[in-house]
């Protein structure tokens, strides 16, 4: 940063002030001073002409008024921004409180103890609350509409300063022993702070200051410290919260008054005097430092004694109070900002984010990207790539080839000009310094320097692509020390331990500079180190007579501007070779031109003579080192080329960040450009020619090309355009020489100045609607296009007239008006581009009508296919996928949107083969979430019906095991066995197909292999599907009988279960035998049914002595005998498999007629098949 005196006010009467407080949102400054006295001033506001000069425009008083109310010395002044009050207090301790009426303060609130003086005030930080603090110990806390809200005595204290946190949460009081305690918000005492600046300090000392910054900016870092605590002996203290235990300490070594933070918390102001040994008088100087305890300037102070300080609100300006005078001085801030390809990149930070907000604003389309930095050090910039240094983030873990070192600590970003990170490089040295050529970027700090030849994807050939993996090797990166003497041979190493072991040096860097040729290293002796780049090698020292702050080498490396850090401009001519008075050839030497006060430099891109300056709020620009008139602005420079220079007014800028206006970019013409303009219009062409000639330079050629063009003085503008070695201009020129009309002459060069209005105008009066046509085309004007097309007879314009209708259609389809672009490309016949926006619109109806209205194989069908896909449409997919022929794209649509039935369907049609694996895929993704029926489901649609039927099968088996009601089991048993039905069926179909020959070949074959599937399967349910389904059948058949009291029929029928233990636990069975035979009074079927329940090895043995208790108590009373021996005889004849069973009844069959199911093949007497009219097993229509 740059600081400097600007003005001084002098208060009437020579009264003495004694504070001062600048308004920061409204720009008032208070002042008060002895004998009552107590001012508000406010500068000029600045008016938009004002605004574009910045700090230069002439800052005259608006208010200059006097505020009468206090008779003793005004003591204390702080302002409310955000209720706009001012309160006041003087040595007799009255307190008023002063508000803004009609543009003039005004008493608004009287308040005196009478008791004590009071020492300090301060307002929270959302200005609703004020605690006051007189000297006596007495503490009042009032709110802003004047009630008190709590009052404390802390007896046996004298206070003298108080501060509220960010938060409102904690107070500090500053006693006069200069102690300060910590309470909190509601006068609790919390603790004492600890005062670690106070270490080995003897003698009397108090608080000149306590000052803490609320964020109302946001901060420079997370965790910054911003909390200043400053004694009068100079010894300070910053802290990051009131319990810090490791604060910055500074010792300012002088007699502080006072202390203030900037805005924004980055900058901290302590004024004060000191003690010179040449002089007897103190002399009044203000520090400034870094929230990290680092000293950035001083600015000595004329006067006495100087008794306050204040910050202007937006951190360019400070007040002073010296004497009876009020001192401004400017500040020109080190913003942290860079300029590349017509990017203008800047910082700046936001209360809301603990990051660095680093807008990229494109000065050209005035369009911004945004990028949020942690703790970012600093921005450079050149040609069309900035590079941001930051500190690296802990938590972020860092590639492995990127640090070899141990733990980088620093990053280096390569950014291009909308803020994309291209390549990141951690380093080990902190970048307090860096510089950037075409091809190498170079960080510095105090002691080192790296080096790093940085490379950027689009310039890297096919055969480099394979060596970016090997950049170490390559040596793109090294370190080096800077008090070493590389010789610039060996290919330097990437070594942060050798640069480190050397923890420091005695004569740090202060500041570096480089080009494509030379890397120049300032040392803060005077010393400048002087290495060859791109092999880093020391070609000489030189000695400057100062200590540089910024360094800066013309375009052709033969002279560097030094700044040094009181602002003193010097220039060093590296080229030159002196004789010393001894005889000794010197190479460099100091010239003689000096400026004082000088904050920025800039040399031209494209002469190495040229150069601008900013000294205070003037701009200078140097020829041969001979100014040229001064210009009044305060902006930071840009950029100088073509005899222009670029300016940017960044402090405008930050004060609305997030919305850069173009008005803030301003372009100066130097003089010579002025003068040949001036004397092209004013005398002539001959004559200026020949001032260009004596001063020539290619903006001043292309300037009296452009100049003899307007004039079609064609000769002399093809010689200008060679001397600025235009080729597109000498074309132009041809071609102008070659037409003969002189009004399409003027038309043509009223183009070529974009000046297309005019061209237009003059083509159409020459009846050249075709030229004015074309005209339009290569500015891509279709809107223009289209209504001279329509003008126009229109003849031969179709094709013209629909690439117009398409182009319209393109504009408003690129800016997302989808509707609009539908009704042109409806017009210039563009289907693609139709499709794309009905889909945009949602518009599936059109989508289709399109597809419908396309003739069959059109290319676009299969696209929009794939959109009707993405929606979900399947049959509109599968339509469109058809007309252009691609059945197997149509069966993948169906078996992705799971529409299987349409996909088998589809294959079957089409004579697909690979349906089977995409129904195996399909079935095994239901079965692994569990949903079988919906597999068997899919399967029987498929006529996949054996693979239905075994899942159905283990369906059936599961729920037998579980002990599921009877009925389902048998239903589901039932289902199992139709499924086979079907399988048979269908074979016995593919076999009739293949004997009469009628059949596809895929069907046959499909076929077969269900065949064979059927025939190898060892699987039970294959031979004999019905056995299930017979089980249950009978199970609940003798079960309904026996509660009907048919106990005979009930025996007939469980003795034919006997046949299926595989299917029904043996347990149920016997169970059920031994019941019915029981009740038909069948001992001896009975007795064997007890043998064999007791004989099971499924039964627990309490259960088998239940069985054989009861068999005892039967058997006991019943000899195990039956009468009826002669009715079981065809009963058991039928089990033995001669005769038939009745499904209904489950007696055999002796009739030679019966009736028998188409489906299951299963019998029933006639007389009860007459009376039913479903089949009782399988429950198909008799």
């Amino acid at each position: 940063m740059f600081i400097y005196l600007c003005k001084k006010i002098a208060i009437p009467g020579n009264v003495r002030l004694r504070c001062i407080s600048w308004n920061k949102d409204q720009g008032f400054i208070a002042c008060g001073g002895e004998d009552g006295l107590l001012k508000v001033l406010k500068l000029e506001t600045q008016t938009d002409e004002a605004k574009i000069k910045g700090l230069a425009a002439p800052s005259n008083l608006s208010v200059n008024q006097t505020l009468e109310g206090h008779s003793g010395s005004v003591q204390v002044v702080t302002w409310n921004e955000q209720y706009q009050k001012l309160t006041t207090s003087d040595q007799n301790g009255l307190i008023i409180v002063w508000m803004l009426y009609k543009g003039a303060w005004y008493e608004e609130m009287i308040n005196n103890r009478n008791k004590s003086v009071v020492r300090s005030m301060s307002w929270n930080a959302d200005g609703k609350k004020i605690c006051i603090v007189y000297e006596d110990g007495a503490v009042i806390v009032g709110s802003v509409d004047g009630n008190r809200i709590w009052g404390k005595d802390l007896k046996g204290t004298h206070l003298c300063h108080v501060a509220w946190s960010s938060d409102s949460k904690v107070l500090l009081f500053g006693m006069s022993n200069g102690e300060i305690h910590i309470y909190d918000n509601q006068g609790n005492f919390i603790v004492k702070m600890k005062l670690s600046c106070l270490v080995n300090v003897t003698g009397a000392f108090s608080i000149a200051g306590i000052h803490w910054y609320h964020g109302t900016e946001g901060y420079i870092e997370p965790d910054c410290p911003c909390l200043a605590v400053c004694y009068d002996n100079g010894r300070c203290q910053i802290m990051r919260d009131e319990n810090d235990h490791n604060p910055v300490l500074i010792d300012t070594g002088m007699n502080v008054v006072c202390i203030q933070w900037n805005h924004c918390g980055s900058v901290l102001a302590v004024a004060g005097s000191l003690k010179t040994t040449s002089q007897d008088k103190d002399v009044n100087i203000v520090q400034f430092y870094t929230p990290f305890g680092e000293h950035l300037r001083t600015l000595k102070v004329p006067g006495k004694q100087i008794s306050a300080l204040s910050w202007e609100g937006s951190g360019l300006k400070i007040a002073l109070a010296v004497d009876s005078y009020i001192y401004f001085a400017n500040i020109r801030p080190d913003y942290k900002w860079g300029y590349c390809s017509n990017t203008v990149v800047y910082a700046y930070t936001r209360p809301d984010r603990p990051e660095y907000c680093v807008v990229f604003w494109d000065t050209k389309n005035n369009e911004k990207y945004v990028k949020y930095v942690k703790s970012l050090i600093s921005i450079t910039t050149y040609g069309d790539f900035c590079v941001l240094a930051t500190k690296a983030d802990e938590n972020q873990p860092q590639e492995e080839h990127e640090t070899e070192s141990i733990g980088a600590t620093y990053v280096l970003v390569l950014c291009n000009s909308i803020g994309t990170p291209l390549d990141p490089k951690y380093i080990d040295i902190g970048p307090l310094f860096v510089t950037m050529t075409k091809t190498h970027v170079i960080a510095a700090s105090k002691e080192a320097f790296y080096v790093w030849q940085y490379r950027v994807a689009k310039k890297l050939t096919a055969m480099e692509f394979n060596q970016v993996a090997r950049t170490r090797k390559e040596g793109r990166e090294r370190i080096y020390h800077v008090d070493d003497t590389p010789s610039g041979s060996a290919g330097g190493h990437l070594d942060y331990s050798r640069a480190i072991e050397f923890q420091g040096t005695r004569d740090p860097i202060c500041a570096i500079t480089a080009s494509d040729k030379m890397l120049l290293v300032g040392r803060e002796s005077g010393t400048l180190q002087h290495y060859s780049l791109p092999s880093v090698g020391m070609v000489q020292k030189f000695t400057l007579n100062c200590h540089a702050y910024q360094l800066s080498l013309n375009c052709n490396s033969s002279r560097v501007a030094v700044i040094d850090l009181s602002g003193v401009l010097t220039f060093f001519d590296l080229d030159t070779r002196v004789v010393t008075s001894t005889g000794e050839q010197m190479v460099g030497e100091q010239l003689k031109l000096e400026r004082k006060d000088v904050w920025d430099m800039k040399w031209a891109k494209d002469n190495p003579d040229l150069f601008a300056m900013m000294e205070k709020t003037r701009m200078y620009v140097f020829r041969n080192l001979d100014p040229e008139e001064p210009i009044q602005t305060s902006g930071y420079i840009c950029n100088f080329e073509d005899l222009e220079i670029k300016s940017v007014l960044l402090d405008e800028i930050l004060k609305n960040p997030e919305h850069p206006n173009k008005d803030y970019i301003i372009n100066f013409e130097i003089r010579s450009l002025r003068d040949s303009r001036a004397l092209i219009e004013k005398v002539g062409i001959e004559e200026s020619s020949q001032f260009i000639e004596d001063n020539p330079h290619p903006r001043l050629w292309r300037l009296l090309a452009e100049a003899a063009l307007q004039k079609l003085d064609l000769q002399t503008a093809e010689q200008a355009f060679v001397r600025c070695r235009d080729y597109q201009g000498i074309k132009f020129v041809k071609r102008l020489g070659n037409l003969q009309s002189e009004s399409m002459k003027q038309a043509e060069v009223a183009a070529y100045f974009s000046r297309f209005e005019e061209a237009e105008r003059m083509y159409l009066d020459m009846d050249r609607r075709d030229l004015a046509i074309g005209l339009r085309i290569k500015l891509g004007d279709w809107f223009r296009v289209l209504q001279l097309l329509k003008t126009g007879s229109g003849d031969s314009d179709d094709a013209l007239l629909e690439q117009a209708h398409n182009a319209i259609g393109d504009y408003f389809a690129d800016r997302q008006k989808w509707l609009n672009a539908v009704q042109y490309y409806v017009q210039g016949r563009n289907q693609e581009r139709l499709a794309e926006c009905y889909y945009m619109l949602e518009d599936y109806q059109g989508l289709e009508n399109l597809a419908n209205s396309l003739p069959e194989n059109n290319k676009l069908l299969p696209d929009i296919a794939y959109m009707f896909v993405r929606v979900g449409m399947c049959e509109q997919a599968v339509s469109a996928f058809l007309k252009c022929n691609r059945p197997k794209d149509a069966v993948d649509t169906c078996v992705h949107l799971n529409q299987w039935d349409k996909a088998v369907e589809l294959a079957k049609n089409h004579n697909m083969k690979e349906i089977g694996s995409l129904l195996a895929r399909y079935a095994s993704h239901l079965l692994e979430k569990n949903k079988i029926f919906d597999a068997i489901e899919l399967y029987r649609k498929a006529n996949y019906f054996f693979e239905a039927a075994k899942l159905m099968f283990k369906i059936a088996d599961e729920e037998s095991k579980k002990r599921t009601k009877p009925l389902r089991v048998k239903k589901l048993y039932v289902l199992s066995a139709l499924l086979i039905e079907q399988c048979h069926e269908q074979i016995q179909n593919a076999q009739k197909g293949k004997v009469k020959g009628k059949s596809s070949e895929a069907a046959s074959a499909l076929a077969g292999l269900l065949e064979e599937d059927v025939l190898s399967s060892t699987n039970r349910f294959a031979d004999n599907a019905w056995r299930g389904a017979e089980a249950y059948h009978f199970f609940i058949l003798a079960q309904r009988q026996l509660y009907k009291g048919s106990v005979q029929a009930a025996l007939k029928t469980a003795l034919h279960l006997r046949d299926y233990e595989d299917i029904i636990p043996a347990v149920e069975i016997y169970s059920l035998l031994a019941l019915c035979a029981c009740a038909n009074r069948a001992f001896d079927i009975c007795s064997k049914a007890f043998v064999k329940l007791e004989s099971l090895e499924t039964l627990r043995p309490e259960q088998r002595q239940q069985y054989e208790d009861l068999a005892l108590e039967i058997f006991t009373r019943h000899s195990p005998k039956s009468n009826k021996k002669s009715d079981l005889d065809d009963m058991l004849d039928s089990i033995d498999g001669k005769l038939p069973v009745c499904v209904a009844t489950g007696d055999p069959i002796l009739e030679q007629r019966f009736w028998m199911c188409s489906v299951c093949k299963h019998c029933m007497k006639p007389k009860e098949a007459s009376s039913r009219s479903f089949c009782p097993l399988c429950h198909s229509t008799i």
